[in-house]
């Protein structure tokens, strides 16, 4: 049996994924070719995009008012793509962020190169939460308590914190917040795929692929249609979205391979029931894991409970001496890449979809035995 891989990403494939791309790597479908020698717009390579196209749509039930584009550079090449198109819709080139976490910090801290940007709220510093005293960064602002711009171009969050392990999911409708003409974009990196998506409450969402959808290099643009088109003179061409979209994803050379990777996850996923069987699926992993947390004085769970992310578990041994002991212990066990971010430390589990709840049910076994040894 192969080690299960806690990675934050580049995170683990489905093992069935990986074992087809093996069978195909030099020889797709009989074409004589691997798809790392293809080009992108024979006819071997459009069929391979238009299937990962159709199933992603498919997946996401995606509505027809929205593009999806594949592009290159990672959700940190969009913290700077975001603001080239979608800044100039309105002239006061204004944009406002929630930051709750280093990559909304990351995507606020790119976006004020190009713009009028504000922070409309913010965790970054200790607060009750709910009746709970809690550390900047482990929690997520509430909509009612942000101050959104109604001349804003757009409002950005990061709805799940792949670092700290924070996630909100219960995004909020622009009318109810007083701004119904500023879309709401999303960068759903971390948990792209692992559940639903209300496509009525947002303009854009976008995702690098090496959590859930596939391997490093390419990313996942969904955007309205009619946000399209209003990009600054300084955009390159490739970052356009209207340049994308009109040549299909096929403006310059895509990242061919990593797409086909994602074609193969999409497929993957449509057998295991589709996004409503993996979030069930998700459900149960988190719940698993942070019940065991919950139940430990060994084991610190910082994130406050409403926020607490189905994909990034970070936690803490209240011995941190302890530290390299556990690592070392996990690693024997075949327990792989659970030290938590450098920013942050402790360890952090990353329960993605292609981890199944057996890999939960052997970190948990180990954390138990650690504890009876250690506690």
């Amino acid at each position: 049996m192969r080690p299960w891989n806690f990675s934050a990403g580049p995170s683990a494939l489905p093992l069935e994924v990986l074992q087809h791309a093996a069978a195909e790597m030099t020889d797709w479908h009989g074409s004589g070719m691997s798809v790392m020698e293809m080009s992108h717009r024979g006819k071997q390579f459009t069929q391979i995009y238009e299937e990962a196209l159709a199933d992603l749509r498919e997946l996401l039930q995606v509505p027809e008012e929205f593009d999806v584009l594949f592009m290159q550079g990672g959700a940190s090449a969009q913290n700077a793509i975001v603001p080239l198109n979608l800044i100039g819709r309105r002239d006061a080139r204004k944009a406002d962020y929630v930051l709750a976490g280093i990559w909304s910090n990351k995507s606020h801290k790119e976006a004020q190169r190009y713009g009028d940007i504000a922070v409309a709220a913010s965790s970054g510093a200790q607060a009750d939460v709910d009746g709970r005293t809690q550390a900047p960064w482990t929690w997520f602002p509430k909509p009612a308590d942000w101050s959104v711009r109604a001349d804003a171009s757009y409002l950005h969050i990061c709805s799940n914190e792949t670092i700290g392990g924070v996630e909100f999911p219960d995004w909020p409708d622009m009318k109810s917040l007083g701004a119904p003409e500023v879309p709401l974009v999303v960068d759903v990196s971390s948990h792209f795929l692992s559940r639903s998506i209300d496509f009525s409450k947002v303009g854009m969402v976008y995702a690098g692929a090496q959590k859930n959808a596939g391997p490093a290099g390419v990313t996942m643009v969904i955007v309205r249609k009619e946000l399209i088109g209003h990009a600054l003179p300084i955009c390159p061409s490739a970052f356009d979205y209207a340049n994308v979209s009109a040549a299909g994803s096929m403006f310059n050379t895509p990242p061919t391979y990593a797409m086909y990777m994602a074609g193969l996850v999409f497929k993957w996923l449509k057998k295991q029931g589709g996004i409503a069987s993996m979030e069930a699926a998700n459900i149960a992993k988190a719940r698993a894991l942070y019940d065991y947390l919950d139940g430990s004085s060994f084991y610190v769970s910082t994130v406050h409970p409403s926020y607490r992310s189905r994909m990034n578990v970070p936690f803490f041994l209240k011995d941190e001496s302890l530290n390299a002991a556990f690592l070392e212990g996990a690693d024997a066990a075949d327990l792989r890449q659970l030290r938590g971010h450098k920013s942050v430390g402790g360890m952090r589990a990353s329960i993605y979809n292609a981890l199944p709840l057996e890999a939960v049910q052997a970190l948990i076994s180990y954390m138990q035995d650690f504890e009876r040894r250690h506690g």
